[in-house]
């Protein structure tokens, strides 16, 4: 059975974090959790990023920060001049990584509460990202084990004061899930990260939850605030929104390339939900 499947870190020696440079096999890693935080800094790339519920386009320099048990994964962009340049840190912690009560200290209140606002996921923006970005590459350079600790806390307190963010699930429709509906959820999202540019089955998603057709249309709209077609559509508008920006692929191929069947229903959805036809948008936005 297709699942989100579970990631399991050991960092070197007797190191209390792990800090990793991936070039592009970095980004084929599938839908995955694991109980420990992460920190991801595209160094170079752009593509799409699956956290929990939330689709999104990334490109260089996106820093973002998960809670544990966040499913996710990073997908390159498939076309493009740069597609075979790509390359990511990664930094991954436990909560007790220094410590059952290290974070419930006064002094790293402000810690203690991006590690609350994480189980949403954290996206950061404007300036903070080049501040921290040159903070972890000294962290990747730094040989002294002690150093390293504390460039790593000086990196978290850096996040914490940080106003500039957005919360990835801001509905924290994940987040607040009890861990019988995470583990019943997370599945259905691995098998629409994986197959949303194919033919998708209503049937195959329903077996996946092991629950009927029917059953599973209402507890997937109880789950998600949407039907599980409508979420099928939100992810190939999505995916064709940046087909149409950072490709010169024709409107037609997109279409079919998004998971699209037909062009005239193309057209009518991506209106719907953008409020303009795919040509004026990549009028608008389009690089070429």
């Amino acid at each position: 059975m297709l699942k989100a499947s579970y990631e399991v870190l050991q960092p070197p020696g007797n190191h209390s974090f792990l800090v990793r440079t991936f070039g592009r096999t970095g980004f084929t890693a599938p839908y995955h959790f694991h109980p420990e935080y992460e920190l991801t800094w595209i160094v170079k790339g752009n593509g799409k990023r699956y956290a929990g519920s939330n689709m999104a386009g990334f490109s260089d320099g996106d820093l973002v920060l998960l809670g544990p048990n966040v499913p996710h994964c990073w997908k390159l962009q498939p076309t493009g001049k740069n597609r075979s340049v790509a390359r990511s840190v990664v930094i991954q912690f436990t909560a007790d990584f220094l410590g059952n009560d290290f974070f419930s200290r006064a002094e790293l209140a402000n810690i203690h509460q991006l590690f609350q606002r994480s189980s949403s996921g954290i996206q950061f923006i404007k300036s903070t990202p080049p501040l921290v970005q040159e903070q972890i590459k000294q962290l990747t350079e730094e040989k002294n084990n002690f150093k390293q600790l504390i460039r790593l806390l000086e990196i978290l307190q850096q996040l914490a004061v940080s106003k500039e963010y957005v919360l990835l699930d801001q509905q924290r429709l994940i987040a607040e899930l009890s861990p019988s509906n995470q583990t019943r959820i997370n599945p259905i999202f691995a098998y629409l990260v994986e197959n949303f540019r194919r033919e998708v089955s209503l049937n195959k998603a329903a077996a996946i939850a092991g629950m009927t057709p029917n059953a599973f249309c209402k507890y997937f709209k109880r789950i998600t605030r949407k039907t599980f077609m409508e979420t099928v559509i939100e992810y190939r508008i999505n995916y064709a929104t940046q087909q149409l920006i950072q490709s010169d692929k024709t409107i037609s191929a997109i279409c079919f390339d998004s998971g699209f069947g037909d062009i005239s229903h193309f057209y009518k959805m991506f209106k719907a939900k953008m409020q303009v036809s795919p040509l004026h948008y990549r009028q608008q936005f389009g690089a070429f």
